[in-house]
Order: structure tokens, then C-alpha cells, then sequence
């Protein structure tokens, strides 16, 4: 078996635990947004904090730490930092469609640089 056949998994892997890391590192940010916009949040910082949707949203947050530890243990730092921002390309359309934020024209052609630079960097990393 070659050396290439037996990183392949692992490299495989570790991406995996990447892109899952980056989409629960949206979703937390989702919940708190949510926590932060309810009407106990507007009126109370602690009921805030409480919330159940910011306690989820800060949890989430501790589990895509630690899978994204675990995807650096094999993919370089200069690649997997810059491909976090595929969160970015996810919080627009969650903004517009979760809480009716709007998106121009500015939003789209920066989430097309965004899209066009994070994908650059995992074609080149793999």
C-alpha cells in the first residue's frame, strides 16, 4: 500500500471535521442571534445569557472547537483559517432568510470572492 492510499483517509477526514466545525460554528452563531433578538434579551442581559438558544449556541460553539482542533492536526493552518470564512458566505443567506436582512449587491459579490478564494484554498490544500 502506498504512503499517499493510507493519508488519504485521514486528509479525508480531517476535512470532514472541518466543514462540520464551520457549520456548527453558523448555527451557533444562529442561536445567538436568535438569544440576543428575544424580547426577555431586550429587557434582561442575564435572561439572555440563559436562554436556551444561546446556552445550544455556545455549546455548539465548544464542539466546533474541538473538531477544529482536530482537523488541524492534518490540514495546515494557512488553509483551514481561510476556509472558515465559507461561514460568512452562510451568514448572509441566514440573515436574509431567518431575519429578513438584506442582501446587495455588495453582500453578493464579496460572498462570490469569499467563495472563489475558499475554494482556491481546499483545492490546493488536497
Amino acid at each position: 500500500m502506498s504512503q499517499s492510499a493510507k493519508v488519504e483517509p485521514i486528509m479525508t477526514l480531517s476535512w470532514i471535521n472541518l466543514w462540520v466545525a464551520i457549520a456548527m460554528s453558523l448555527a451557533a452563531q444562529t442561536l445567538l442571534k436568535a438569544g440576543a433578538t428575544s424580547r426577555q434579551a431586550s429587557t434582561n442581559l442575564l435572561a439572555q445569557f440563559l436562554d436556551p438558544r444561546t446556552v445550544v449556541g455556545l455549546i455548539l460553539y465548544i464542539v466546533a472547537a474541538f473538531l477544529y482542533i482536530i482537523a488541524l492536526r492534518r490540514i495546515p493552518l494557512s488553509v483551514a483559517l481561510p476556509c472558515t470564512a465559507a461561514s460568512y458566505i452562510g451568514a448572509i443567506f441566514v440573515g436574509h432568510f431567518l431575519y429578513n436582512e438584506p442582501v446587495t449587491l455588495i453582500h453578493l459579490t464579496a460572498v462570490a470572492f469569499i467563495g472563489c478564494g475558499v475554494i482556491l484554498l481546499a483545492l490546493a490544500a488536497k
